[in-house]
């Protein structure tokens, strides 16, 4: 073996690596730089006010800030009628509000990132903390009109899911075309990369825990796997089209549970509800075993919705608070320490990525399982 050629590509691989960390690095100073930015007005009015009440003056000095790290990570994990590219630069989104007098319709670029009130065909709008309200004739928040404004406005997530489904769409789409067009060949390009994923979802997921049915829930556990998937790893990449925390939202979470509660409960056996409503116990039991079971219909669900919703959470606000601990304490000097845990961290985030996909799908295709086994 050429000792010299393993080496150089070694060295080769380990410049990739400090390459990629340093973009990474910039984008995230320069997104925390944005948002610290950003609340200067409101931190300045703060501050003199406190000044005019207190009466002390001359310790701070001007334009100078403190750095917030709870507000920065969660304005960061949070969802958003707009969608930060770079710089000062945001993608407005579209707002869609339905009112008690009819449906408005505009972009979220007409608040101005907050700065304006937007004065709509109905009512008076102000964009307070990502929560569009009603502002009344006194130019205060009208909490009762807010209440009954229903708000379906495209958000940063709502947007990135859409850009997730269309990459989907456009991926299997194309594998499907070469298999039609390569009938009883080996796969090639994409087709060969995809297959052996899609090959271990049906043999190592739904097989074994669904049984000899596993055909009729297939398309179902392709599509909330690999949605999962993309969703995760779009979760990671910190610059447009990324950076949205879509599989950390508990809405989401909570409607693809909702998804797998009722095609476990549409497609159970009457075993299966044998098992909850007569369960195999002394009939002196069946007050205590029939309201356990039907807890069990939605404490499974529940979990799902917890699991994936709490992970992949939790891993964003760590890398974040790990990035903020240079801006918290205002040197350089814990860069190192604080760039190698977040690059181990992001590595352990791309497995979570896979892990909760995998995850989500293998308890979907258990609880099915056990809806449609039969009795022996």
């Amino acid at each position: 073996m050429d000792c010299n050629q393993v080496f150089v590509s070694k060295v080769k691989r380990l410049i990739v690596v400090f390459t990629l960390l340093i973009a990474f690095l910039s984008i995230k100073i320069d997104t925390f730089a944005q948002v610290d930015s950003a609340v200067v007005p409101v931190d300045s009015v703060v501050a003199g006010s406190a000044e005019a009440v207190s009466g002390e003056h001359g310790a701070a000095k001007h334009g100078e800030e403190k750095f917030e790290p709870t507000k920065v990570i969660m304005e960061h994990i949070a969802d958003s009628h707009m969608w930060h590219l770079w710089g000062h630069t945001s993608l407005p989104l579209p707002v869609i509000l339905y009112t008690a007098n009819g449906l408005e319709v505009f972009s979220s670029g007409n608040f101005h990132h907050g700065e304006h009130d937007y004065n709509g065909k109905y009512n008076n709008y102000r964009l307070e903390e990502d929560h569009i309200k009603v502002v009344g004739a006194d130019g205060k928040i009208d909490e009762e009109a807010s209440k009954s404004v229903l708000d379906f406005s495209i958000t940063k997530n709502v947007a990135a899911m859409f850009v997730a489904i269309f990459v989907i769409l456009v991926i299997f789409i194309s594998v499907a075309a070469s298999y039609r067009k390569r009938v009883g060949k080996a796969p090639k390009g994409l087709q060969s990369f995809m297959e052996p994923i899609i090959v271990f979802v049906r043999d190592d997921i739904a097989k074994p825990n669904i049984g000899h049915k596993y055909a009729k829930f297939m398309p179902y556990l392709l599509t909330t796997f690999f949605f999962i998937l993309f969703n995760n790893l779009f979760g990671l990449i910190p610059i447009f089209p990324g950076g949205a925390n879509v599989t950390g939202n508990i809405a989401l979470t909570f409607v693809m549970a909702l998804g797998t509660l009722i095609i476990v409960n549409i497609n159970g056996n009457k075993y299966y509800w044998k098992h909850i409503f007569k369960p195999d116990v002394p009939f002196w039991l069946y007050p205590i075993m029939i309201p356990v079971e039907l807890i069990g219909i939605i404490s499974k669900p529940f979990a799902l919705m917890v699991r994936l919703f709490a992970n992949i959470t939790a891993g964003h606000i760590i890398v974040l608070s790990l990035i903020s601990l240079i801006f918290i304490f205002e040197t350089l000097a814990i860069a190192p320490v604080s760039v190698a845990f977040v690059l181990f961290m992001d590595v352990l985030e791309l497995l979570v990525a896979f892990l909760q996909a995998f995850i989500f799908t293998l308890l979907t295709a258990l609880f099915i399982g056990m809806a449609v086994e039969e009795h022996h």
